[in-house]
């Protein structure tokens, strides 16, 4: 059963590769979506993927890379989409 989720990471997250970070762990994972730098200094997103590695995503989400600092990360389910095949930043 797929699931896919919006998500936002807040803390030290920009200009520490996060978003590299967050490419490879999706791609480990078989996770599709995208993530981006957000205007006000976080890092948004969308994960598609089986509950399982959806959890596990989170996971990683709250850990970040090594040089990242991260205070909060929200989640929440929205629909899944059709057709994605990647995971892109």
């Amino acid at each position: 059963m797929s699931k896919r989720i919006s998500f936002k990471v807040e803390g030290k997250v920009q200009g520490v590769n996060f978003r590299s970070f967050t490419v490879d762990k999706a791609k480990s994972l078989n996770i599709t979506g995208s993530v981006q730098n957000a205007s006000d200094g976080s890092v948004t997103g969308e994960a598609q993927g089986t509950s399982s590695s959806i959890d596990k995503f989170v996971q990683h989400l709250n850990m970040g890379p090594s040089a990242a600092d991260v205070n909060k990360v929200e989640q929440k389910d929205i629909s899944t989409k059709e057709g994605e095949t990647r995971f892109s930043q």
